[in-house]
């Protein structure tokens, strides 16, 4: 029996795509519904381009409703992948489940997370802090922004030269390079 997969997105869905594209022809896992408190976001198109169902909801129905925990049951997802996803993951879908819900942040952890940290804003506060490097922090998701147990880091090196579009060029590289492999051996290490 595959894994299923579930993936939270606000935006692009760059990440989304790559995750989709790695587990098309997975014979372990299949991403089964891609969901985004944004109508207009980019990655509803990405979804619909791989067959991906996709399901939309407001504040209201995420923060004082089970309506997406029941559809997240329905379709027996094993994990969740928060893929730029920008909103606090409330406690009803922590606890529905539990350390089955990962997140992807564009900096090294401890440094640079919590509230507002994210996208550019992180790596603008980088840069201005003269950091030598950087990286990426995938981490399981508790009730605190950016605060879970870390899974896997990745770094690189910031030259003198480098500007913002460069700084987010290089951790896009490795987000895409390491997403789709963590979230892999972590579905192996689950228990079917």
């Amino acid at each position: 029996m595959k894994k299923r997969i579930a993936i939270f997105a606000s935006g692009s869905g760059s990440n989304a795509q790559k995750i989709m594209e790695y587990f098309k022809r997975s014979p372990d896992a299949e991403i089964v519904l891609i969901l985004t408190n944004n109508p207009q976001a980019y990655v509803l198109q990405r979804a619909d381009n791989f067959e991906v169902p996709s399901h939309i909801f407001n504040r209201q129905e995420f923060y004082q409703t089970d309506e997406v925990i029941r559809i997240l049951k329905t379709l027996q997802v094993d994990l969740i992948v928060l893929a730029g996803f920008l909103w606090l993951v409330p406690a009803s879908l922590l606890s529905a489940f539990p350390n089955k819900i990962i997140n992807l942040h564009p900096a090294l952890l401890p440094k640079y997370g919590g509230k507002g940290m994210y996208g550019d804003n992180v790596h603008k506060a980088i840069l201005e802090a003269g950091e030598e490097e950087s990286g990426i922090t995938i981490h399981f998701v508790n009730a605190e922004f950016d605060e879970g147990e870390i899974i896997h880091q990745s770094r690189f090196k910031i030259d003198a030269s480098d500007t913002l579009e460069m700084v987010k060029f290089k951790g896009q590289q490795l987000e895409h390079q390491h997403f789709p492999k963590v979230i892999e051996s972590l579905l192996k290490k689950m228990k079917s």
